[in-house]
């Protein structure tokens, strides 16, 4: 869990960084209707729970800045007991002002009123220009003099990249339940007949397990569905020969695990299927053994393109040159994506991958992201050798770099084909 004295360090470090005479704004996110008067469960908005720890709607965070010092004040949504009665207890403003080291918390109804006072004889605002317009012109109704617009969100994904020991801790036991889950997947779908079923599965153990939500929706793609990079109907049959491609991933107290692994239905891989597997393992053993600090993520693209390229021509799946293909860009029809991802707050992290510059970021101590080579064969494609047609594999772990290199936080997450057959058969 992240301390308040946590939240307060953000805090500093970020109205440190903001122009002397500014004010700074952060909200937290609106409720989403699903259908009618029906809303998704609520989650808060990434950024603002970064720097404030609240999970509360109807909330901001304000920062006032003079010549050289800063203040912090939080909003919350004011106590009203009807309300309470619907749609669950507030914290409310005495309680925030215990718990939150803020210099003040007002109720989120004196917002625009304290806002007006607040921007007076200031020259900077700041907000996330993903901001809502009727927000936007909120703050814009009272800031006409204002000298400049700077966009906030640009400020706190930067710090996000680096990953503080709590939130490394958190990932892990993010990490934890969905090794679980990966690891009841493979135990258990030679017995089920449809991938909703699995998914059902994957998903009781997350909540089974204290995690409330997926860190996104999960893909249980069963042969050919494999390549259809966001698949997320699930609603195929589990057809025994067939390869299953799992990409499922929990969010435990707000942070992200992804995880993909690629399974049998059956338990055992057949010697094609074998083949693909293990020449995509190998592409990823080899990136993730790159990874450590001042490499830039474009060598590990650059890498795992060569390498998977080279290895669909060993496989007959390419014809010709590899240095001709990767130039005529054949190899991206069957690997079109990145090799991965920053990951934290949330899945696909909203950190920079350049400087302000323009120059990419290098990896640094503290950053965690994904490795995720894949090969996709469409059963369609008359192109390739017919045994491969109909395969899509797709395996990431979740890496964190290190002072001296990497660790990966998901190793635990069993990925040989021998340890994937033998946890598919150790209950028969």
């Amino acid at each position: 869990m992240i301390s308040e004295k946590e939240y307060r360090k953000r805090r500093t470090r970020l109205g440190r960084k903001l122009k002397p005479f500014s004010v700074a704004v952060l909200f937290s996110a609106t409720p989403k209707t699903r259908s009618n008067d029906t809303e998704y469960p609520y989650r808060q908005d990434s950024n603002f729970y970064y720097m404030s720890g609240f999970k509360e709607d109807n909330s901001a965070l304000v920062f006032v800045k003079g010549a050289k010092n800063f203040h912090t004040f939080l909003f919350v949504a004011k106590k009203d007991k009807t309300q309470e009665l619907w749609h669950g207890k507030r914290l409310g403003k005495a309680k925030a002002k215990e718990h939150f080291m803020v210099d003040d918390v007002f109720e989120f109804d004196e917002f625009n009123a304290k806002f007006k006072e607040f921007v007076t004889d200031k020259h900077h605002v700041y907000y996330d220009f993903k901001l809502d317009y009727s927000k936007v012109k909120v703050l814009k109704r009272y800031t006409k003099d204002i000298l400049s617009y700077e966009n906030l969100a640009t400020y706190i994904e930067r710090m996000r990249l680096i990953k503080s020991k709590n939130e490394i801790k958190l990932i892990k036991k993010a990490l934890s339940i969905t090794k679980k889950a990966h690891h009841k997947a493979m135990k258990i779908s030679a017995k089920l007949q449809y991938e909703y079923q699995l998914q059902a599965n994957i998903e009781y153990i997350f909540k089974k397990n204290g995690a409330y939500s997926d860190a996104y929706t999960s893909i249980v793609a069963c042969g050919n569905s494999a390549n259809t990079l966001h698949y997320i109907n699930n609603d195929k049959k589990l057809v025994q020969g067939e390869l299953i491609l799992i990409d499922a991933g929990c969010e435990y107290d707000y942070y992200a695990s992804d995880i993909t692994r690629t399974i049998p239905v059956s338990g055992e891989y057949t010697k094609a299927q074998e083949e693909v597997y293990e020449m995509v393992l190998t592409v990823q053993k080899k990136i993730i053994s790159m990874i450590q600090p001042n490499i830039l993520r474009s060598s590990l693209q650059k890498k795992s393109e060569e390498l998977l390229c080279q290895g669909m021509i060993d496989l007959g799946i390419l014809q010709g040159e590899c240095k001709v293909l990767l130039k005529e860009k054949a190899h991206k029809k069957y690997y079109p994506h990145g090799i991965g991802h920053w990951m934290g707050l949330d899945v696909h992290d909203e950190c920079p991958y350049k400087k302000l510059n323009g120059k990419e970021i290098p990896l640094h101590p503290g950053m965690v992201m994904t490795i995720e080579p894949g090969i996709y064969l469409d059963e369609e494609d008359d192109n390739i050798p017919k045994k491969y047609r109909g395969i899509g594999i797709r395996i990431e772990d979740d890496i964190l770099v290190t002072k001296n290199g990497h660790e990966n936080l998901s190793c635990k997450i069993v990925k040989e084909i021998q340890d994937i057959t033998r946890k598919s058969n150790s209950n028969r």
